[in-house]
């Protein structure tokens, strides 16, 4: 069957997605492949549909759906998600995903490349047309364009046959595979489904829980989504499968989603109605009392279905503080050491047996806990770290709010009850990565954990990268006490830039003496009276963009050390792009050079994995060169630094 016919048919209705489809994962490298492989004429795989009646079909979205019978697509989601978007110029009406992961793809007649719009590359090389309005318009006006165009006149047959060969993609013939019959269940469907996506998103056993919970309740995705958005806009971003092991947990008392099969729907509406609930008074508590107001620093999010179910043991509130507390003191530690960072389920099983018997179930999990660990005891070593998306980087952030840290330029308190929520406290290099960079330290030690902290962001921007040997001296005597208050060591030598791991290692045992001793009082006293609101009201959003794990971390690390080995300086991970006009915080570029890689000669460059199109926006009106994927980094330094310097 034509691309173009599959399209035309989702307009018409007749080919949609199940219910049970997850929503559309692609980054925009996987959709530049696709062109190009569909540019070259090579194989992309067949697609896979079943055909059943229209009535009483659980379909995604809310476009319009044909009389009588109708296909569902099974296997090709993504594929076929981007080339209607990109040939549409808008996502089908079963979308569900980041639609700028398929918009504003460019060709290159010259290069043959497919790349999305970069303004600043585009304008000085040319042949760059836009695929959307190409398949949209046609021909017709490009050979006008090219036969005029004095840099792409001379090689006009071959341009246009390119462009025509962008064009005819839509005349692809894809196999289309077909499963019909009065005996294809849903759960038939799902495991024909996951047989031949196996290489593919294959469904997990929380893709098939929700799969069967649609089938009796069309609405659930729907519902679920609400409640996601609503946590979204006060700044956790919580994913589908993590609701669902909510209303598990509260619905059943198990983690495992089998446990689902037998519960109605109303028992699994009423489920989700008290995650809803009891999420909002967790998200509100961690805040309230720890300060950690934002995905950012919030920390192990399956301790959530734990907790709500004990929440929900317990009549949902708890009123005791000290029991508060413990269960806090529980949360921080399953944060700090990763209980449920591997074999999820089968530890929240664990744990969850453990607080549906009797009434001792907050002990049971500590001591589970201390069984697994030996010791509870935070060790000065603990923060010999370097990444910003490491465990303990939200302990510094929430220590930083309990332990009313003050600023050291106002005094005031950096406490959430001061400042509010999302109040912009801005991370701080005590010593600046400039100047360790200039000593000859590396990225690991310029970025580490100890060598963090937090102050407002006026703060921030006074002392600059100042030598802290220079400035310290002078908070010290403006704001007595307000070092301290950071676990800064107070020992002037230990200021100086070539005692910097001497630096390091004092200021472990500060941070490490201070978090046990708050822990400790989390587990045995004395537990203040805390407000806790009932709802998550919405707030101004944070930053865009962030390091999102480790993984993303290490990759961003090789890149930096690729482009250091080819002579070129550092980039600046985690760049903090500030509003010129306002001074602002705005967005967080995962790694930049704001100098470029040619100090004074070439424009700021910016490499953001996985980021939001509004990301990039920002980037490039700041003056940057924004590349999304290492592999077009590295293309751009080979390209136009070195060749250049050669050149030169």
């Amino acid at each position: 069957m034509e691309i173009n016919e599959i399209l035309n048919q989702i307009d018409r209705g007749s080919l949609t997605l199940p219910v049970f489809q997850r929503g559309y994962v692609w980054n925009r490298s996987q959709v530049r492949r696709l062109m190009g492989s569909l540019y070259r004429k090579h194989p992309i795989g067949s697609l896979l549909t079943w055909e059943t009646k229209t009535e009483g079909v659980s379909y995604r979205g809310e476009g319009p759906i044909q009389a009588g019978t109708v296909r569902l697509l099974l296997d090709g989601q993504q594929r076929i998600t981007s080339l209607y978007g990109i040939k549409r110029g808008k996502p089908p009406p079963f979308f569900e995903g980041n639609p700028h992961a398929f918009t504003g793809l460019y060709f290159n007649v010259r290069s043959e490349a497919f790349q999305f719009h970069a303004p600043v590359t585009m304008r000085q090389e040319p042949g760059w047309f836009s695929v959307t309005e190409l398949m949209e318009s046609g021909l017709e006006k490009y050979i006008t364009i090219i036969s005029q165009d004095p840099d792409l006149k001379d090689n006009f047959a071959a341009y246009i046959n390119r462009l025509n060969r962008v064009y005819s993609i839509g005349e692809i013939d894809l196999h289309v595979e077909e499963v019909s019959g009065e005996d294809m269940t849903v759960e038939t469907v799902v495991d024909i489904f996951n047989e031949v996506n196996s290489g593919g998103t294959k469904l997990s056993q929380g893709d098939l829980a929700l799969a069967k919970i649609c089938a009796s309740w069309p609405e659930a995705r729907d519902e679920m989504n609400t409640r996601l958005g609503h946590w979204r806009n006060a700044g956790f971003n919580f994913s589908l499968e993590w609701l669902l092991r909510c209303v598990n947990s509260l619905a059943t008392g198990q983690a495992r989603y089998q446990a689902l099969d037998n519960v109605g729907t109303q028992e699994i509406e009423d489920g989700l109605h008290r995650a809803e609930r009891h999420v909002n008074y967790l998200l509100n508590l961690t805040s309230s009392r720890l300060g950690l107001d934002h995905q950012r620093v919030l920390g192990s999010p399956y301790s959530f279905p734990l907790m709500a179910r004990y929440l929900n043991n317990r009549g949902g509130t708890l009123s005791d503080p000290r029991e508060r507390d413990r269960l806090l003191f529980w949360y921080i530690h399953t944060m700090l050491w990763g209980r449920y960072s591997a074999g999820t389920e089968g530890r929240l099983n664990q744990d969850l047996e453990a607080i549906n018997e009797g009434n001792e179930g907050l002990q049971r999990l500590i001591d589970s806990l201390r069984s697994d660990r030996g010791d509870l005891n935070i060790a000065p070593q603990d923060f010999d770290d370097w990444r910003v998306s490491a465990r303990f980087y939200p302990l510094l952030y929430m220590m930083t709010r309990v332990n009313h840290s003050l600023d050291w330029d106002t005094g005031i308190e950096l406490s959430q009850h001061t400042l509010g929520r999302f109040s912009s406290l801005h991370l701080h290099h005590i010593f600046p990565k400039s100047l360790l960079y200039k000593h000859g330290y590396q990225i690991r030690e310029v970025n580490a954990l100890a060598n963090f902290t937090f102050l407002t962001q006026d703060t921030n921007l006074k002392i600059s990268n100042r030598d802290p040997s220079e400035y310290i001296p002078e908070i010290a005597e403006k704001q007595p006490g307000a070092l301290e208050s950071h676990w800064i060591p107070m020992d002037p030598e230990l200021w100086k830039m070539e005692n910097y791991p001497q630096f390091l290692q004092a200021r472990w045992q500060l941070l490490a003496q201070a978090a046990n001793q708050f822990l400790n009082v989390l587990l045995e006293g004395p537990a203040p009276e805390v407000e806790i609101p009932e709802t998550v009201t919405p707030q101004p959003s944070q930053p865009l963009g962030s390091i999102k794990s480790t993984d993303e971390e290490d990759l961003l690390l090789d890149a930096n050390i690729w482009v250091v080995e080819q002579g070129l300086p550092e980039g600046e991970m985690g760049y903090q792009l500030v509003d010129e006009q306002t001074e602002k915080l705005i967005a967080i570029l995962d790694l930049a050079w704001p100098d470029g890689l040619q100090q004074g000669l070439s424009e700021p460059v910016a490499l953001l994995i996985d980021e939001e199109i509004e990301v990039e926006r920002l980037a490039i009106r700041a003056g940057f060169q924004p590349y999304t994927s290492v592999d077009s980094l590295k293309q751009y330094v080979k390209r136009e630094i070195l060749a250049s310097s050669i050149a030169v």
